[in-house]
């Protein structure tokens, strides 16, 4: 990692995995971290036992020094963040709304870190919502924070293609590692005052809703592409899933099949036609999905044959749940 020009005295605030690598980079390059600020610590996984945040986690292996206000609106969290003297607090996917009191506190102001080409897909779920609506290429954005929801200017940007196998999962990690780079590159310009801001257009603008439990359940009259998005954009969570003799399916691998051919059957939405070494072929409104992976509640996710070797699946019908 080369060093800035001039290492600057931060604040940083975020909260899951995503933001621990820009964390990484700014630290090997030699900025003072002054404080870390992540969201408070929640139950999580099955046993619902009380973890601390990947930041969280992080920091205190690096030795640095964590606050986690349950909000900025108080008068005590603001004061923190001022009495930090700060040059520039960064924020990666924090997850807390910061007030107007709270972005004016850095001497340079507050620094975000997007997954997206803003203002393409603004808001929580930018990854999944691009792969889900079969965008060609995403990206990480750096803008500098106001009030709106992901509105302010741009300071840079960085284009990334989306394999067609990427899940949310994959293309999370390789985004997480570019914005890290670019954040520090862009930390640079900013201490030499060569940074250039660009207001965001009007033109182009998108919503990235948080994702939903809800909207997992798979509609096999849907288009055999717009189902495989949906199970790449919501691995690792929800899960996309569907309903097999009364039990859930979860799918963790799918592709779109081959056209069909004579050995394929007319058949209606949900319908298992073919069963292969490749996957098992299902019916849908459009085309036909091939599973490569899934799994039942209670059991490991296994591949679309030793599904198969284990469950009968003629005339198997799969459905919403």
């Amino acid at each position: 990692m080369n060093r800035p020009s001039r290492a600057l005295r931060l604040a940083f605030a975020g909260t899951p995995q995503f933001a621990v690598p820009t964390l990484d980079a700014l630290h090997a390059a030699g900025h003072e971290i002054a404080a870390v600020f992540t969201q408070v610590d929640r139950p999580a996984g099955r046993g619902r036992a009380v973890q601390a945040s990947a930041v969280k986690t992080r920091a205190v292996e690096l030795a640095l020094r964590v606050h986690q206000p349950s909000s900025f609106k108080s008068a005590e969290a603001i004061d923190l963040l001022r009495g930090l003297d700060a040059d520039a607090l960064i924020v990666v996917a924090y997850g807390l709304i910061l007030p107007p009191a709270a972005l004016d506190a850095p001497r340079l102001g507050c620094f975000n870190l997007h997954a997206s080409l803003l203002p393409r897909w603004r808001g929580a779920a930018p990854i999944q919502r691009a792969i889900q609506a079969g965008d060609p290429a995403t990206g990480v954005s750096i803008m500098r924070m106001e009030p709106g929801l992901d509105t302010g200017p741009v300071l840079a940007q960085r284009r990334v293609e989306i394999d067609p196998y990427d899940t949310a999962e994959t293309l999370h990690d390789r985004l997480a590692v570019v914005g890290a780079v670019l954040m520090c590159e862009t930390l640079d310009a900013v201490a030499r005052g060569a940074a250039v801001e660009t207001p965001q257009p009007a033109a182009g603008v998108t919503y990235a809703a948080k994702i939903d439990k809800f909207e997992a359940p798979i509609d096999w009259r849907l288009d055999a592409a717009s189902i495989v998005r949906q199970v790449r954009a919501f691995i690792p969570w929800p899960v996309a899933e569907t309903c097999f003799r009364g039990r859930q399916l979860r799918i963790w691998g799918a592709e779109v099949a081959p056209p069909a051919n004579e050995a394929m059957p007319a058949a209606g939405p949900g319908t298992v036609v073919a069963v292969s070494k490749q996957g098992i072929d299902v019916a849908c409104g459009r085309g036909f999905v091939r599973i490569t992976m899934l799994q039942l509640p209670g059991r490991k996710a296994v591949s679309a044959l030793q599904f198969a070797n284990a469950e009968p699946l003629d005339a198997a019908v799969f459905s919403n749940p």
